[in-house]
């Protein structure tokens, strides 16, 4: 007596491929925000005079925030759904970046930058989560996890590249509102072509840890910032 043969798990198309571009457009959005300012330090300077304490944490609270809550902003996604913490994470990721475009001084575009990593951390693990679940046969799915990877990996390599482009024609504010047309795209597009899906909800949201985690180390770069 055989056993019946399992069917095989159903093949991503046009609608599938589709949506793994425009998260690639995240992913590849948020490594470059994490490079593109660097050129617009001196501008940015003369214009709301910065210190230079307040210089390096200007560029740097973006990638601690994003490293300090990706754990649990994944955790998060897994229980409230992953489209649905993209979506919230684009539009508050759009706005934040309107706001750090305009900011008039040192402490607005500190916290706005703040705000573009707590934002950064609800996409950045929504996405992967979300491609491992479009793509359910195994070739396709290493296929395009590949190019997402491979959308990280050029975004931060590009960062540069982009901000003097911009730098060149626009004020240092230019290098947030680039970001504008892609959460767009996401919150038109989203909506449309991602399906919803959720992970395990058996583990609990361990927010504590992540605060700690942040808190841990942000004194010791406070104290080498001044040091």
């Amino acid at each position: 007596m055989t056993s019946p043969s399992t069917p095989a798990p159903p093949r991503a198309g046009r609608r599938e491929w589709s949506a793994l571009a425009v998260l690639v457009l995240v992913v590849m959005l948020l490594a470059v925000d994490g490079t593109v300012l660097h050129l617009a330090v001196p501008s940015l300077t003369a214009d709301i005079s910065p210190s230079a304490t307040q210089l390096l944490w200007i560029g740097d609270i973006y990638s601690f925030v994003l490293a300090g809550l990706l754990i649990t902003m994944g955790n998060v996604a897994d229980r409230i759904g992953r489209k649905r913490l993209l979506l919230i994470g684009s539009a508050t990721f759009g706005i934040a970046s309107a706001i750090a475009a305009f900011s008039p001084n040192p402490e607005i575009l500190i916290a706005t930058r703040a705000l573009l990593g707590i934002a950064g951390a609800t996409l950045m693990p929504s996405t992967l989560s979300i491609v491992r679940a479009m793509f359910a046969d195994a070739k396709q799915r290493t296929t395009a996890i590949a190019i997402w990877s491979a959308g990280a990996m050029a975004g931060a390599a590009v960062g540069p590249l982009v901000g003097g482009v911009l730098l060149e024609h626009f004020w240092w504010g230019s290098v947030f509102l680039i970001n504008l047309p892609i959460m767009a795209l996401v919150l038109i597009a989203g909506p449309i072509l991602i399906p919803e899906s959720h992970g395990d909800t058996s583990q609990r949201v361990d927010l504590m840890s992540s605060v700690l985690s942040i808190v841990a180390i942000v004194p010791v770069v406070y104290a080498v910032k001044h040091w």
